[in-house]
């Protein structure tokens, strides 16, 4: 193991991305989690977590799962209950479990005078605060804890939840009820209201692309797990064949998009149209605003709701660690590959990764690049050295991969899965490879000199050669 010890903050997907990886790589490390268990958001019992009864994978188990531990179900899309199961049997495989400790909720993150990391945590809500110092903290917390609550004009006097507080069905039954947001978990929670609900009607302000979980009986997306397709040419197959599987959702009510397919998250979801199409619920325009238990429309309409219901999203949250830390810039961290300071201060972002596709074992690729990485720093501190340059000279990759994504919130973070899986996999062979030690070089041949604004190394990286 190494001299040097890391802290791991969250032991969901991301966090035991995190740990194995570090393992592995013989990094040593303690992992902190604020709920009983491991599996983050898709233990349901976590009081943090944002699962509902009826929450499945949007994206096929074989393109989702750990590559080194698959999923002993034959379901195509598993429930949360499986998928908890499975986080759990994967943590004791590898020997994971042991390595966190649970309710202990990190509180609070500060530079220690040696250039680590001070780390302040609460256990069982405050009954025990440990202050520990390490030489670099993971933060793999989650993107979808905080809910993204917009103001509206108004007042509603009726009930006003986020999705992050809908648990079943049995929440919305004999009540009129107004979804605001058509996202994935928007449409599924729709499809539950139908069957339960007096009514339901969806507010939505952009129109939306729909992908069936299954074409040519196969899911969907298992079609393309070769060479990626170009981004324009990939659009124009696909909105094809989706018109010729799904329709065009405009029929049914939706806004027409003004974005092409992919520049935004599809919504894995038909049985929504199916719903519209035999009147189940309605399409309405965007708010306007609230007055009592009436919903105003931009459009002049109005009608009467006892429950609104908010698919808005979630906010990036990293509470314990001040923002200038993690370069935040406008809507989410700026940060190297989504993942390193550009500072290398110490600290690293596990999971602050939105693809479509890129499933876990995506992200555990980001996690053994932080592994590598970390490796470098005690073994080889001239190829972490030469990883900090590089950063610090040559222009970030494209992670796009030619898609103009939309500029929202929720895709501040967005990336195409395979630009990122390449930058990544190409990232972490310069810190495995001998050449890294040797500096690297110029695309015109000629050694890069030392850039005058190269991030400096934190103690932790000051490791004689």
């Amino acid at each position: 193991m190494s001299d040097h010890r890391y802290a791991i903050i969250g032991a969901g997907p991301s966090g035991l991305a995190a740990a194995r990886a570090l393992q592995k790589a013989g990094v040593d490390f303690d992992g902190y989690e604020a709920s009983r268990g491991v599996g983050g958001l898709w233990d349901i019992e976590n009081p943090r977590s944002t699962m509902y009864e009826s929450a499945h994978l949007i994206s096929s188990r074989t393109t989702t799962e750990f590559a080194e531990f698959p999923m002993r179900t034959t379901a195509d899309y598993p429930s949360h209950r499986e998928l908890i199961s499975y986080f759990r049997d994967f943590a004791d495989r590898f020997g994971l479990t042991e390595r966190f400790r649970f309710d202990t909720k990190v509180t609070f993150l500060e530079r220690a005078d040696d250039g680590g990391w001070m780390l302040r945590a609460e256990v069982s809500a405050g009954t025990e605060v440990i202050e520990r110092r390490y030489d670099g903290v993971i933060l793999a917390n989650g993107t979808l804890a905080e809910p993204n609550v917009p103001a509206f004009r108004g007042e509603f006097t009726g009930e006003l939840l986020h999705t992050s507080a809908y648990k079943s069905a049995a929440q919305l039954a004999g009540k009129r009820v107004l979804i605001i947001g058509a996202g994935n978990s928007g449409c599924d929670i729709a499809v539950d209201a139908v069957h339960h609900a007096a009514s339901v009607d969806m507010s939505v302000r952009r129109g939306y692309y729909f992908v069936p979980r299954y074409l040519f009986g196969r899911p969907s997306d298992t079609l393309n797990q070769g060479r990626p397709l170009p981004a324009r040419l990939k659009q124009f197959v696909d909105t094809r064949v989706l018109r010729a599987f799904t329709g065009d959702p405009v029929r049914f009510g939706f806004p027409k998009p003004d974005y092409r397919i992919y520049e935004s998250h599809p919504i894995v979801n038909t049985l929504i149209l199916n719903h519209l199409g035999q009147g189940d619920l309605r399409i309405m325009p965007d708010i306007d605003r609230f007055d009592g238990g009436t919903v105003h429309f931009r459009d002049g309409s109005s009608d009467e709701y006892d429950m609104v219901l908010l698919a808005t999203g979630y906010k990036l949250d990293y509470p314990f660690v001040d923002r200038a830390e993690l370069a935040w810039s406008g809507m989410a961290p700026r940060l190297y590959l989504n993942a390193f300071p550009p500072s290398f201060n110490g600290l690293y972002v596990m999971g602050m990764i939105e693809a479509s596709g890129i499933g876990w074992q995506g992200r555990y690729e980001q996690a053994e690049l932080i592994a590598a990485y970390l490796a470098a720093i005690e073994r080889h501190p001239e190829r972490a050295a030469a990883f900090r340059q590089r950063v610090a000279d040559e222009r970030w990759p494209d992670l796009t991969g030619g898609y103009n994504y939309l500029g929202l919130e929720r895709m501040s973070y967005y990336v195409n899965k395979d630009a990122y899986r390449t930058a990544v996999r190409a990232a972490a062979g310069t810190l495995k490879t001998d050449a890294a030690a040797h500096g690297l070089r110029r695309r015109d041949g000629r050694a890069g000199r030392a850039s005058r604004t190269a991030p400096r190394p934190t103690a932790a990286e000051k490791v004689d050669a």
